[in-house]
C-alpha cells in the first residue's frame, strides 16, 4: 500500500501525463495559476477528498491471515479540476487544450505501474494491489458556480472534474498475529461441554418496591435455572479498575443467601455495620450483576448481566429551615464520591451543579458536598432534596410506615 505521500504523487503521474499537451502544466489552485504565464497552459488542482467506503473496513489482501488482526487502510478518493487557458487567454487555443488533455485521461482509465514509477515523490502508491482508476466527474453548472466562487479573484476558463480512486494509505498501527494453537485445552482435550440449562436472570426486585438498591439491601435476583452450588454474584462498576491495568474492572463477588430457588436468588449488600469502610468500596452509580457459575474441574462461566442501580444515601442536610433567596446547603453521603463521578442536587423539580466536594481520607467518612439554590421561593410545602450520583438518584422516602412517605430528614423548608 501507499504512504500518505500518495496524494502528491496521483498529481505529480496527472501531471507528467498531460505534459505533452502544452507549454506548460501546473498545479496550482486557479486563483493564482496565470500568475507570471499567458502562454498556453493546463492546469491540475486537487480541491478536495473524501472516503471510498468500499476499503473503509477491511484490510487488504495479504495483510492478514485467518485469525491475525490488521488495521485497514485510509482509503481515499481525490476530486481534481483541471482547466485549459490558451495563449493570451484564447477561448479557441483553450479548447483545443482542453480537448487533448481529456483524450489522454481517457485512454489512461486506470494508471499502470508503469504511469506511476519514478514519479516524485515516491510513495509505493504502483505496489498497491487495488487499481488507482481516473474518472470523469460530471461538475453541475452550480457545483461549478460555487467552486469558482471560492477561488476569489480568478477568472472562469473552461474546466473538467475528475476523480482519482481508491489511494489507500497503510495504516501506521501494528497489526497482531496469535501464535499457532498448539492444543485445545488441558491435555488437548477440547472444549468443556456440559449438558445442563443456562442461567439466565431477567430482572432485579429491591425491598419495599425501590427504584434501586442501598447500602445493606436484599437484591432478589429473578431469572432461570439460578439455583445450584458454586455461584457467587458478580458486581462490577465503571469506577472499580485493578490498580495495576486501569482497563481491568475489579469485580465484587458475593455469595447468595440460603433458600434460593431456580427462579429467585437472594443476596445481601454490605451495610455501614457488617463494614464501617463499606461507602469507599462500593460507589453509587449503576453496576454490571451478573451469576458465576464455579464448578470444580470446569471452567466458570457467568449469566447475562443486568443492570443495578446503587443509590447514594444522604446523611445530612444543613439547613432544614432558610430564608428565601440564595440558600447555601451542605449535604453528606454516602458512599463516599469519586474523583470523576458526575453529582446534581434535585431540590424540586430542579437540577443544580456541586460548588465543592470533600471526600476524607478516612475509608469510613461520608463525602459532604456544598450546594447553592439561587432564587429559593418560599412556599408552605417543604422542598424535598435527592442527591443524583452518576445517574442514580438518592431516595427520600420513609418505608417504616404502612405508608411511605417522604422522610424529614431530606426535606428543606423555605419561607
Amino acid at each position: 500500500m501507499s504512504s500518505p505521500d500518495a496524494l502528491a504523487t496521483v498529481t505529480a503521474t496527472l501531471r507528467h501525463l498531460l505534459s505533452g499537451t502544452a507549454a506548460t502544466v501546473s498545479t496550482k489552485a486557479p486563483s493564482v495559476a496565470r500568475l507570471g504565464e499567458n502562454g498556453e497552459q493546463i492546469n491540475i488542482f486537487l480541491y478536495g477528498t473524501h472516503y471510498n467506503p468500499a476499503f473503509n473496513n477491511f484490510p487488504m489482501p495479504g495483510e492478514a491471515r485467518s485469525g491475525e488482526n490488521a488495521f485497514p487502510p485510509l482509503p481515499l478518493v481525490l476530486n481534481y479540476i483541471i482547466t485549459a487557458y490558451g495563449a493570451n487567454d484564447d477561448d479557441i487555443a483553450g479548447q483545443q487544450l482542453m480537448g487533448r488533455a481529456m483524450s489522454i485521461l481517457h485512454d489512461h482509465p486506470l494508471l499502470s505501474r508503469a504511469d506511476i514509477e519514478g514519479i516524485t515523490p515516491d510513495s509505493g502508491l504502483q505496489a498497491q494491489i487495488e487499481r488507482v482508476r481516473i474518472t470523469p466527474a460530471a461538475l453541475s453548472l452550480d457545483d461549478m458556480f460555487k467552486l469558482w466562487s471560492s477561488f476569489q479573484s480568478a477568472e472562469y476558463r473552461l474546466s473538467t472534474g475528475y476523480q482519482v480512486s481508491a489511494v489507500l494509505i497503510e495504516s501506521t498501527r501494528a497489526g497482531r498475529a496469535p501464535l499457532p494453537v498448539l492444543k485445545r485445552g488441558e491435555q488437548d482435550r477440547g472444549a468443556d461441554v456440559t449438558a445442563a440449562p443456562s442461567a439466565r436472570m431477567t430482572g432485579l426486585r429491591f425491598p419495599s418496591q425501590k427504584p434501586g438498591a442501598e447500602l445493606g439491601d436484599t437484591v432478589t435476583l429473578v431469572g432461570e435455572n439460578l439455583a445450584g452450588d458454586n455461584r457467587v454474584i458478580r458486581f462490577q462498576h465503571p469506577l472499580l479498575v485493578d490498580p495495576a491495568d486501569a482497563m481491568v474492572l475489579r469485580p465484587i463477588d458475593l455469595s447468595p443467601g440460603t433458600g434460593g430457588t431456580d427462579t429467585e436468588l437472594t443476596v445481601k449488600l454490605p451495610a455501614q455495620t457488617d463494614d464501617a469502610e463499606v461507602g469507599s468500596k462500593w460507589p453509587a452509580g449503576f453496576y454490571s450483576v451478573t451469576l458465576l457459575i464455579q464448578r470444580p474441574g470446569a471452567p466458570s462461566w457467568t449469566s447475562n448481566s443486568v443492570p443495578m442501580a446503587l443509590c447514594p444515601r444522604i446523611a445530612s442536610v444543613n439547613p432544614t429551615t432558610a430564608a428565601a433567596g440564595t440558600v447555601v446547603l451542605t449535604i453528606a453521603c454516602l458512599p463516599q464520591i469519586l474523583p470523576n463521578q458526575r453529582v446534581l442536587l434535585l431540590f424540586g423539580d430542579r437540577l443544580i451543579q456541586a460548588d465543592a466536594i470533600n471526600t476524607p481520607g478516612d475509608p469510613a467518612a461520608v463525602t459532604t458536598l456544598t450546594f447553592t439554590v439561587e432564587n429559593a421561593i418560599a412556599r408552605v410545602t417543604p422542598y424535598v432534596v435527592r442527591l443524583r450520583v452518576d445517574g442514580a438518584d438518592s431516595i427520600p422516602v420513609d418505608f417504616s410506615g404502612d405508608i411511605p412517605q417522604f422522610a424529614d430528614s431530606q426535606k428543606v423548608t423555605i419561607s
